[in-house]
């Protein structure tokens, strides 16, 4: 019986879901902007997801989202009065500002934190970063709430060490696990920490023209000074500036990566066959790569269907089970190419296609979705329990959305101050649920 794990931690949709088009550089986000949403089928598909996945025997956990709208923001902003007052205000001067601070966004976990086992930390603990996400001021807002959230999951300084994001400086820009994958042979063995980044502020190359380059060289090597990682199991890569352009703004849009397999378009980085060669050397060998074809699959392709937004699973027989979206069965090119993928009887043995559709179209598939964190087995006993996936709580949380969730939000609905009544009871009671204490700031005010 193996005495390491990987454990991935879902973010729950929050209930004030919508389509705002807040994120410049992600295509599904703008394209579908202004659109209706439903909450609570958006919920509900994450829910599925993460019980689907834990009924298979994976560690499955929930994290939970953050209150929105952020009132106390706004009122640091210079609006003032109650509630009501506060929403009628900014929607009246700054509609766009009410929209940016009533996002759901924190719902991909990917883009919570970076997250080093204790295999590879000089301390022998997990190390957990909140990323600052500084780039997009709807998400720059998250860092605090998912410091508090992890630490809440996360709660031995014995076993876990909590850092605070990096400084609020696009230098030091920081996007998460979404730029960040670790290869190892044993999920408790030490393993090699890979960065991803699309830019480098002092000394870089090239940059992307058209969308930001997110992620900077200096945040994942200050990442890596943080966690006490060692040199010799660090490899830092360049994100093709060309992909990034074409709407891959985060590295797990064109690649993914799970114990020794890299799962990677042909375009994914610079000077590639350099980047796995680095990684296969520092792995100690018995890196298995598998490389999509730009003939095969076209970055557009790629990026409409999520083909790389999805999550490698380990299975008992050393192969991976491969999780897509449902998008990429509606995708010709990519459904064919992962057909005969399969028919190779390479490293992925199985494909899972899952519904998400409502977070699709806001952006994110399967693995923007989920915070994955290696634990050894007495790691894992030193978790909150009652964050773990199972009947009782796939129950219980379906129940808990069908009461609390609507199922039809535009942003036009943002300013009905019954909304944040409506977000505040529920997650009083998720806190309850999932006895995280208090967390959130109406409950801290």
């Amino acid at each position: 019986m193996s005495t390491s794990f990987e454990a991935n931690f879902d973010g729950l949709v929050g209930p004030t879901h919508h389509y705002g088009g807040h994120s410049f550089g992600n295509v599904a986000s703008t394209s579908n902007a202004n659109k209706a949403a439903n909450p609570r089928e958006a919920a509900k598909q994450g829910l599925a997801k993460m019980k689907a996945l834990a009924d298979m025997g994976y560690k499955q956990g929930v994290f939970v989202p953050q209150e929105r709208p952020a009132i106390g923001l706004l009122r640091e902003l210079g609006f003032a009065g109650e509630d009501a007052a506060v929403l009628a205000a900014v929607a009246k001067t700054s509609p766009g500002l009410l929209a940016n601070v009533s996002s759901a966004s924190s719902m991909w976990t990917a883009n919570a934190a970076t997250v080093s086992p204790s295999a590879d930390t000089r301390d022998g603990r997990v190390h957990f970063t909140a990323a600052n996400l500084q780039n997009k001021f709807h998400r720059a807002i998250e860092h605090g709430q998912t410091t508090r959230s992890l630490k809440a999951m996360f709660n031995n300084d014995a076993v876990f060490a909590h850092h605070d994001a990096l400084p609020m400086q696009a230098v030091f820009g920081d996007e998460g696990a979404a730029n960040h994958t670790r290869f190892c042979h044993d999920y408790g063995k030490p393993g090699v920490e890979f960065f991803v980044y699309g830019r480098q502020h002092w000394g870089g190359e090239t940059e992307p023209q058209k969308f930001p380059a997110r992620q900077t060289r200096e945040a994942g090597e200050a990442i890596a000074r943080l966690h006490g990682l060692s040199a010799d199991k660090l490899v830092f890569a360049q994100q093709n500036p060309a992909v990034i352009d074409a709407g891959v703004f985060h590295n797990d849009v064109i690649s993914v990566g799970n114990q020794n397999v890299l799962f990677s378009h042909e375009t994914a980085f610079l000077r590639q066959a350099a980047v796995y060669a680095e990684l296969d050397a520092k792995l100690g060998g018995g890196l298995q790569v598998i490389e999509v074809p730009l003939a095969q699959v076209s970055v557009a392709d790629a990026v409409k269907s999520y083909l790389f937004n999805s999550q490698l699973l380990a299975r008992g027989d050393g192969r991976q089970n491969l999780v897509v979206p449902d998008e990429c069965r509606a995708t010709p090119a990519v459904w064919e190419y992962l057909q005969g993928m399969l028919a190779s009887n390479g490293p992925i043995a199985e494909l899972m296609v899952f519904d998400l559709k409502q977070s699709m179209q806001n952006g994110g598939g399967p693995a923007c979705l989920r915070l994955r964190v290696a634990l050894q087995e007495q790691e894992l006993a030193a978790v909150n329990p009652h964050i773990w996936m199972n009947d009782q709580l796939f129950t219980r949380l379906n129940n808990w959305v069908d009461q609390h969730y609507r199922d039809r939000l535009t942003e036009a609905d943002l300013v009905d101050p019954q909304l944040i009544t409506e977000v505040r009871t529920a997650l009083d009671e998720l806190t309850q649920i999932l006895h995280l204490g208090s967390i959130y700031p109406c409950q801290l005010s």
